[in-house]
């Protein structure tokens, strides 16, 4: 039976025990923040079990996609060392929010075990928790499992409760005792019974496990019977597979046959000719293609923090076990269409994301390859007096400076038999933290205390609050009692209508005034969430506590921000419909002047493609739709369809912003219609990091102002050059071919100046223990004519090291040569640091040929008159 038949086998089989099938949330988990990735069945159904949500079904079945590689749940370091360790597997399960429990559950685990699976009976073992007796007698009575195959399982993790069949989702909460079902391979297999000494060998293999959520633990440490207790099951889809194909290793199943099959041809592929077929790296590569191919799909891209950081380790690691087969170039992202052909069916969103996961992958092996061979050389060179342990610089080194995580330093340290100085790495991470925070500048929102009122905020609806007090003063981060003029300071309001900072959107600026004073407001910010702190300057009068003022927010400033922030909605969307799903925000920046979008993309987008946005985003702006704004519970705005972000920390109530066809979650300003924009135009489109594309536009008058900016650029260069604005491009065009064309005359004349002048140079060369030794300047001569005119100078000397150097100015450019013949007692690379080290300068290449620069001519005299002692000194 294929993986793909015991999957719909499974779940057609609780499907006609009453149960739902539900389709496998996402391995990013979108409203999860405990979570980095979705690490079992259950966790779909975690508000469920808690009380917190109700579904319309009371028993469910799944087939749920899930990653441990990261976290408290890591299988990271086990995974292509053992026969069953993952990174990414499948597990099946039931689950009961508070309709049936034992009796069903275990009937129905029997019942698909030994009937549709077709296991015999006698080679089934289970265990239940020492004092769940109603587990054991519906084992023993009721199924008719003989006592010697049902083995009970007490506190054996230090303390109550603490059992490998005792469940708990932490330290209070839900919970209770499991059952789980084993796989008996025979006496042919080496290990034991669970329970017994020898549990840890391969004979019996864990391949089901029944919790029975029926308590409640408080915080006292006591057990509360759960009014309608529940039951969450586990099968690993890997582990049934190789029980139920009759094979012992989990790599032997048809899906993973397929993908070694093309991890191999990739690897061969990639340079390694004929890697081992058996390769623990083969394994490595073929789980890992899995775990990130579906972490792509979810959208997160390799980075640097969080679950970006988790993919790319993973991805780097297959990397580096397909370098160690022998791949010398980009090899993993070709398994995907085999990955696609396996697992598609099951889970379409993997057959939709293909291309761009391929492009993902493609773009982190480029990057990584690149890097690859400097830090493993070093790290050889660390491992080659075999030392006991890698000390934690070179880790740290190889971390920072060539992309090694320090798991995957730690891999290949393991596979030598050597460890790793994790608490000397740590530290000088620790002390690249510290510096890195000591490098920052804080807003002055940092280190105001505050304990009086919450700030009322009545900006979505007006710009002026006629009487607004003041409830707490700052000047250089101390509270005050008064400020007089001049001082700069931070203003507590009881009511205002200035937006503070937050979201992405920049702070409000305006005018306090009353009949005395006047503070110009040039900021705002957020002391706590709600706490508004006005950073202005004093302009006239003196401000104290408990003074009165009309608060008024610079109108104009907030309208062309409005409007940016509007835009940046409805951008946000015409990305994902143009690019793709795939396209989350990954930070933005709101101003009066322009909005700043960053996006997760793994490409340049075409001219093409940002016309399109632009179009679509300017037909939203026409159909001049209304903007509306609710407030309400975060359930009913994610039932609602809005979009949320991955990681984003929201509270029970959250503002729903419905602008045009676009709906997301937002505290922001906005418009009143989405024809009060006016006008938008992209004004640059770049990478900004890794799989991070940035997207700058303008909107309103802004974008009027840069049409007309272009439009006279455009009308400049075209009177510049004679010619219509329209046959500008054409003309350009051959102006750049002339351009071509005369710079190919001027190499052609540089190369036979080049030659003239080595001619004359051959006899200045003098012989210094049988090597012709030449340093001299090249009037004129560029980098390129340097080269040329050593490759000559060295085809006639034959036998010869030489130093040639050009002037511009204050500036040196030199380059050394050395023929074949004499590279083993001279190099040129060390030959034009000597000379550029004292001109000010270094430089470096190949033993034959080097190039440095300096900044110092007026001491190339006597630098080019030392060649000849140096090259003396190596003879």
């Amino acid at each position: 039976m294929k993986a793909s038949e015991i999957r719909n086998t499974f779940l057609k089989f609780f499907e006609s025990k009453g149960h739902q099938i539900v389709a496998s949330s996402p391995v990013v988990p979108g409203d999860d923040p405990t979570l980095l990735f979705t690490n079992a069945g259950m966790n779909q159904f975690k508000d469920v079990f808690l009380g917190f949500d109700k579904r319309a079904y009371s028993r469910a079945t799944t087939a749920q996609k899930c990653i441990r590689a990261g976290g408290k749940h890591n299988d990271l370091d086990n995974v292509g060392y053992t026969a069953r360790h993952h990174t990414f597997f499948e597990m099946l399960g039931n689950f009961s929010f508070g309709d049936y429990f034992k009796h069903d559950a275990i009937s129905y685990a029997w019942e698909l075990l030994t009937g549709p699976f077709g296991l015999p009976p006698e080679k089934l073992w289970v265990t239940v928790y020492s004092e769940d007796d109603e587990a054991y007698e519906i084992w023993n009575k009721v199924v008719g499992v003989p006592a010697e195959r049902i083995v009970r399982i007490g506190d054996n993790k230090g303390g109550r409760y603490q059992s490998d069949n005792f469940w708990m989702m932490g330290d209070t909460g839900p919970c209770g005792p499991c059952t789980e079902i084993f796989y008996d391979h025979g006496p042919d297999v080496a290990g034991g019974p669970p329970g017994s000494p020898d549990e840890d060998g391969d004979r019996y293999i864990e391949i089901w496990n029944n919790v029975f959520m029926q308590f409640n633990r408080t915080e006292d440490g006591v057990m509360h019977k759960l009014p309608k207790p529940s039951v969450d099951t586990g099968m690993g889809l890997e582990r049934i597979a190789a029980v139920l194909q009759h094979v012992h290793s989990n790599y032997e199943i048809d899906t993973f046959v397929a993908l070694l099959a093309a991890a191999k041809a990739a690897v061969d592929g990639a340079g390694a000719g004929d890697c081992d077929k058996d390769s623990a790296s083969l394994k490595v590569i073929a789980d890992h293609i899995r775990a990130c191919s579906f972490t792509i799909v979810d959208g997160v891209i390799p980075g640097n923090a969080g679950r970006g950081y988790v993919l790319r380790r993973i991805a780097r690691r297959a990397i580096r076990h397909g370098y160690k087969l022998g791949a010398r170039t980009p090899f993993f992202h070709q398994i995907v269409p085999e990955l696609v052909a396996q697992m598609g069916e099951a889970y379409p969103e993997l057959r939709q994301a293909e291309k761009r996961v391929i492009e993902v992958l493609q773009q982190e092996e480029e990057r990584f390859f690149k890097t690859i061979a400097n830090g493993m050389e070093i790290l050889d060179a660390a491992l080659a007096s075999q030392p006991q342990q890698l000390d934690g610089e070179t880790a740290f080194k190889l971390h920072d400076t060539y992309g090694f995580p320090v798991d995957l330093t730690a891999d290949v340290c393991r596979e030598r038999g050597v460890t790793v100085d994790e608490a000397g790495f740590a530290q000088h991470l620790d002390e690249q933290k510290r510096r890195a925070r000591e490098a920052g500048k804080f807003k002055m929102a940092q280190g105001l205390a505050y304990s009086g009122v919450a700030t009322q905020f009545h900006g979505y609806e007006h710009l002026v609050c006629e009487t607004s007090k003041v409830v707490t003063l700052y000047v250089d981060g101390v509270s005050v009692q008064a400020a007089g003029p001049g001082d700069e300071a931070v203003v507590v309001l009881d009511h205002t209508p200035f937006y503070a900072e937050s979201g992405g959107q920049v702070g409000d600026s305006g005018e306090l005034k009353n009949a005395s004073t006047r503070v110009e407001v040039t900021d705002t910010f957020k002391i706590q969430a709600d706490v508004y702190g006005h950073q202005g300057l004093v302009q006239e009068g003196s401000i104290k506590v408990g003074d009165q003022f009309l608060a008024k927010v610079n109108a104009e400033l907030r309208a062309k921000t409005v409007r940016n922030h509007s835009a940046t909605h409805l951008m946000h969307k015409a990305l994902r419909e143009v690019l793709g799903s795939h396209v989350q925000q990954k930070g933005s920046l709101v101003t009066p002047e322009r909005t700043r979008f960053d996006f997760a993309h793994t490409a340049a987008l075409s001219d093409a493609e940002l016309q399109k946005v632009e179009a679509i985003v300017n037909a939203e702006i026409l159909a001049n739709a209304g903007a509306r704004a609710e407030v309400m519970d975060l359930e009913s705005a994610q039932k609602s369809g809005a979009m949320m972000l991955f990681g984003e920390k929201y509270g029970q109530t959250v503002r729903v912003l419905t602008i045009g066809s676009t709906k997301e979650l937002c505290g922001g300003t906005h418009v009143h219609a989405t024809g009060d924009i006016g006008l938008f135009k992209i004004v640059a489109e770049g990478g900004v990091a890794a799989g991070i594309r940035r997207v700058e536009a303008v909107t309103g008058d802004n974008a009027l102002a840069y049409v007309h900016q272009l439009e006279h650029t455009v009308h400049a260069a075209a009177g510049a050059l004679k010619s219509a604005p329209g046959e500008l491009a054409e003309r350009i065009h051959g102006l750049q071919e002339h351009i071509k064309q005369l710079e190919k005359e001027l190499g052609s004349l540089k190369g036979k100046l080049a030659s003239n002048q080595g001619d004359g140079l051959v006899s200045q060369a003098v012989d210094v223990n049988g090597i012709k030794v030449l340093a001299a300047v090249l009037e004129g001569a560029d980098a390129a004519t340097l080269r040329a005119t050593m490759d000559q100078l060295k085809n006639k000397l034959k036998t010869a090291a030489i130093v040639l150097a050009a002037i511009d100015g204050d500036k040196v450019q030199l380059a050394a040569g050395v023929t074949a013949d004499s590279t083993a007692k001279i190099k040129a690379g060390e030959l034009v640091n000597h000379v550029a080290a004292q001109v000010g300068g270094k430089g470096g290449g190949k033993p034959d040929m080097a190039m440095a620069g300096g900044t110092n001519a007026a001491a190339l005299p006597q630098a080019l008159a030392s060649v000849q002692a140096w090259v003396a000194q190596r003879l």
